[in-house]
């Protein structure tokens, strides 16, 4: 009976094992599957951006030259009698320094002459003025005889008066062309080159040497088209930094002088003028700028207000790609308005607080969703789930 029994209980038993063993092990394939889903969505770095204000720096560059240059002339002629021991190619004068001398014989004797003739002529006057005074009361005795002017000699004075100013002036020329046997620098000078020596003859309008003025020099510095729309409103009097790189580089403080006010035909750009005081530092104490450098300028430009500075590498024609709030990149089509040094300063197409994708996937697309690094995974999730 029990053997009868077992023959129909056992299949019942070992099926009902068998179906829940397939149950157990399908629950734990079900659970190893799950443990083995991986989050395939690729992981970017965002960052959260705001506006700014920002002051754009206008940068160019060009050659330092002197503010002034003079070309010295003789304007006496004479033999070379003495030189300054600066007055030498390279030499540095001060203003009013001698530089030279041109033998002053022949000049002092015209102005001892020119003051005799003076004398001559002063005391010429002094003899007509006193006969005009006798012709006078002569006049006044006889009030009813006709007197003329040449009675009352008024010619005679006249034209004694006339040869005292004649003998001034005269007088006056050879105090100038004895004064003008010194050649004075006119400024504080770099001399460029001296075209004369010692014991030369010069005649009046000899070259003599080339001065450039060290009080201060000027830089001409282009602008560009895309440039001068960023120049401040009143830009002369603007504080502008003169530098040079390298082992010995430099910089200095400067001023825009003034604009040129005319646009090159050929490049079409426009000029500003940069000065620099006491360029070789004799009196301030700066580094030297010395003339025919090649130095870089850079000074403030307008002011941006409310813009966007994003790296380069972030911008691709104008685009920035965007992390929306549902996780999904987004392309944004946005406005450049000026390239800055390695940033872009973008105007419209950007919002207060957007999220910038700083680091994209290898092929982004719109309506891809990414996974934020170091955000939480189970709130990414959720979200991924819920697209």
């Amino acid at each position: 009976m029990n053997s009868k029994v077992m023959k129909w209980v056992f299949p019942f038993v070992a099926l009902t094992l068998g179906v829940a063993g397939s149950m157990g092990i399908t629950a734990l394939a079900k659970k190893d599957e799950e443990k083995q889903q991986v989050d395939t969505r690729p992981v970017v770095e965002v960052t959260r951006i705001q506006p700014e204000d920002y002051q754009v720096m206008i940068r160019s560059y060009g050659e330092v030259k002197a503010f002034e240059t003079t070309r010295l002339a003789a304007q006496v002629s004479g033999k070379v009698t003495y030189w300054n021991p600066n007055f030498i190619a390279g030499g540095i004068v001060a203003k009013g320094d001698t530089l030279m001398e041109i033998e002053k014989d022949n000049y002092q004797a015209a102005v001892l002459q020119a003051e005799a003739e003076l004398a001559r002529a002063e005391a010429a006057l002094i003899e007509e003025q006193a006969k005009a005074e006798v012709a006078k009361d002569e006049a006044r005795r006889f009030p009813d005889k006709k007197h003329t002017d040449l009675f009352l000699r008024k010619p005679q004075v006249m034209s004694a008066e006339a040869a005292v100013k004649s003998a001034q002036a005269s007088l006056q020329r050879a105090r100038r062309d004895l004064a003008n046997c010194d050649i004075i620098a006119p400024y504080d000078a770099l001399v460029v080159s001296r075209d004369v020596g010692l014991g030369q003859f010069v005649s009046a309008g000899s070259a003599l040497a080339v001065l450039n003025n060290v009080e201060a020099a000027e830089v001409q510095i282009p602008i560009a088209g895309f440039d001068s729309v960023f120049l401040p409103k009143q830009v002369a009097g603007s504080v502008a930094e003169v530098s040079q790189a390298g082992f010995n580089g430099f910089s200095r403080e400067a001023l825009v002088a003034r604009d040129l006010g005319v646009v090159d035909t050929s490049t079409r750009m426009s000029y500003l003028v940069v000065r620099i005081e006491d360029p070789y530092g004799f009196k301030n104490g700066q580094p030297a700028v010395k003339f025919g450098s090649f130095v870089n300028v850079s000074f403030a430009g307008a002011t941006l207000r409310q813009i966007f500075k994003l790296p380069q590498d972030l911008v691709n024609n104008q685009v920035v790609w965007l992390l929306n709030d549902e996780g999904v990149l987004e392309a944004r089509k946005v406005q450049v308005i000026r390239e800055e040094g390695e940033y872009f300063l973008v105007g419209d197409g950007l919002q207060y607080n957007d999220k910038v994708v700083v680091t994209l996937p290898e092929y982004p697309t719109k309506g891809m969703a990414v996974k934020v690094a170091g955000a939480d995974s189970s709130s990414v999730e959720a979200k991924s789930e819920q697209l």
